[in-house]
């Protein structure tokens, strides 16, 4: 019964590509064009028919990590591109339909973060071990989108323009005061301290990236002037001139959207600018992932653009500038991916075989996710005046204006 339902359900899903399934019972069946090469696949467990119907998303890649699901050659680029080509094209399919339904009829209770849940949740992902981080991210520990500015950029160097394109955002002047909302292992504050002559209070809910980016501004003599606390945003006190937020709003929760936009609005002075990164969605409000939820971040969304942006206008703040962001991630993505791979006998000497799976997991599938099925980056740039910030853009590009402005003369 199991397998005809699920069957039935592959064969309304794949229309791009085509994919070839051995079931548990030795049966191998067929779907998508039958013109195309299939990408040969192999359950091994008689329970994940039943499991496979009853949740797709997690059970593809629990059983995965568990190794009862296989790719011939282990090719998961190749059968993640396809999966994630096909939902792109088949968000109607009625067994999807029906459990969007169900998923977004919970997405209040899923996505409740109050500041106890808030901690577990961060502490579930980043509390691991720092030595897995330092496999696949650079060296400055930045683990949020990149900025290719351009494409033969290294990572590192893509890193460090995200940070000099944020810092150029705020409009930062020696000796303002900036409020970082989610500071990581430090590296954002560190610059801003350092290359912009800002003081810094950045914090987080994570122990061991406290005790890391503590560290680091004590090793770089910055310890006057960047100050990293363990505790949630919403209890800062005072206002700061700038306030910058990365790779943090996706942990918020829709249900506490005007809460975080309230408490940006409350801790800015008046002239004050804000910048908020995020992963979002070039589509309407969703749901994640039980697979991303259950094994890597527990509480987390990516929100929609209209989400955030009725949020901002009840917290009555001015949105001076959104910046969309496509593919940046994608390759911030692949390089994370093929340096973990490069990497993966000390990450399983860490863990175990079962967590390189899940891991791998995650990076192809997050970087396939930006590349064919509609997940971005959006940077918001916000503030309590409209003329807060300049009106046009050239203040982020001064050479490429002043090369304008001597072809003109």
């Amino acid at each position: 019964m199991w397998d005809r339902m699920l069957d039935r359900m592959l064969r309304g899903f794949f229309t791009v590509g085509a994919l070839e399934m051995v079931y548990p019972n030795g049966e191998t069946r067929r779907y998508g064009e039958a013109s195309a090469a299939p990408i040969k696949v192999r359950m091994t467990d008689p329970a994940l028919p039943r499991r496979f119907v009853a949740n797709a998303e997690l059970a593809l890649g629990e059983a995965y990590m568990d190794g009862t699901f296989t790719i011939d050659g282990d090719d998961l680029d190749a059968f993640l591109t396809l999966v994630t080509r096909n939902a792109a094209r088949g968000r109607h399919v009625w067994w999807r339909r029906l459990d969007h339904a169900i998923r977004y009829a919970r997405r209040k209770i899923d996505q409740n973060n109050p500041a106890f849940r808030a901690r577990a949740n961060v502490a579930h992902h980043y509390d691991l071990s720092g030595a897995l981080y330092d496999l696949f991210l650079d060296a400055d520990r930045q683990y949020s989108c990149a900025y290719f500015a351009d494409p033969s950029m290294t990572l590192e160097a893509a890193q460090a323009a995200k940070k000099h394109h944020i810092a150029g955002k705020l409009l930062l002047e020696p000796g303002m005061e900036v409020f970082e909302i989610g500071c990581g292992w430090g590296g954002m504050a560190l610059t801003l301290a350092r290359d912009y002559g800002a003081r810094v209070l950045g914090v987080t809910l994570s122990e061991e990236q406290h005790k890391v980016a503590t560290e680091r501004a004590r090793k770089a003599g910055l310890s006057d002037r960047v100050r990293f606390e363990l505790m949630d945003y919403r209890a800062v006190k005072g206002r700061f001139d700038r306030i910058v937020s990365v790779g943090m709003f996706e942990h918020v929760g829709v249900p506490h959207y005007r809460e975080y936009f309230d408490t940006v609005r409350a801790r800015l002075k008046e002239d004050g600018i804000a910048l908020v990164h995020t992963i979002g969605r070039a589509a309407p409000p969703g749901t994640t992932s039980p697979w991303i939820a259950k094994y890597i971040f527990p509480g987390g969304y990516v929100p929609a653009l209209s989400e955030m942006t009725r949020a901002v206008e009840d917290a009555d703040l001015y949105p001076c500038d959104v910046e969309v962001w496509r593919l940046h991630y994608a390759e911030t993505l692949r390089h994370w991916y093929d340096r973990f791979m490069a990497n993966e006998a000390a990450a399983r000497a860490l863990y175990d075989a079962r967590f390189c799976r899940m891991w791998r997991y995650y990076l192809k599938a997050c970087e396939l996710t930006f590349r064919h099925n509609r997940q971005c980056v959006f940077q918001v740039q916000l503030a309590r005046r409209q003329d807060a910030v300049p009106l046009t853009r050239d203040y982020l590009y001064p050479r490429e204006r002043q090369a304008h402005l001597s072809a003109a003369e």
